[in-house]
């Protein structure tokens, strides 16, 4: 198997949440009143480029740049990047709505705005990563070395919160039984 498809056998998970955490973009343009060419507009203009951040996020942990369970690296990759998947969106839809690019006066409080909107996104990113990825490389790990050495990174993970929970209450039980 070429290293094309190994990687993006790896990087396909975050490329769908990417796309659909996007793609919710045009149900709310929906619910906001307009029209359902700007709704598909705007989903399609930032689902794109949530997409393909997605997927590179995938890629880097698969590449063991960033681990499972750890959320700091994730949250300052989405804090850059959803704030410019939001300007590719802003610069997108107004051209294909209006004919031409607006940008919000303020620029710099727009990416900063989106920028504490990223912590979110990165939250729910990860969170979602974490629970349909491992499921996602079972499927794979036998024709993918990068998968099958990811699964053991998700696994070796969960075996250690599992330890940790399991201490938290062992001592919890002694605690306990001391009083």
């Amino acid at each position: 198997m070429n290293r094309a498809r190994l990687q993006a056998e790896v990087a396909l998970p975050g490329l769908v949440i990417g796309l659909l955490g996007g793609a919710m973009a045009g149900g709310l343009t929906l619910v906001a009143g307009h029209s359902a060419t700007w709704a598909l507009v705007s989903a399609l203009s930032l689902a794109i480029p949530l997409g393909l951040l997605g997927a590179g996020y995938g890629m880097l942990l698969g590449r063991n740049l960033f681990q499972p369970g750890v959320f700091a690296p994730a949250g300052v990759y989405w804090l850059v990047g959803f704030p410019l998947g939001r300007l590719v969106q802003e610069a997108v839809t107004s051209q294909v709505v209006f004919g031409q690019v607006m940008l919000s006066d303020d620029l710099p409080a727009f990416l900063a705005f989106q920028a504490v909107v990223s912590l979110g996104f990165a939250i729910g990113f990860v969170w979602l990563h974490e629970r349909l990825a491992p499921q996602w490389f079972m499927r794979v790990a036998d024709g993918n070395p990068v998968a099958n050495e990811l699964l053991g990174r998700y696994v070796a993970h969960a075996e250690a919160l599992w330890r940790a929970r399991e201490q938290r209450r062992a001592f919890r039980r002694r605690e306990k039984g001391a009083r």
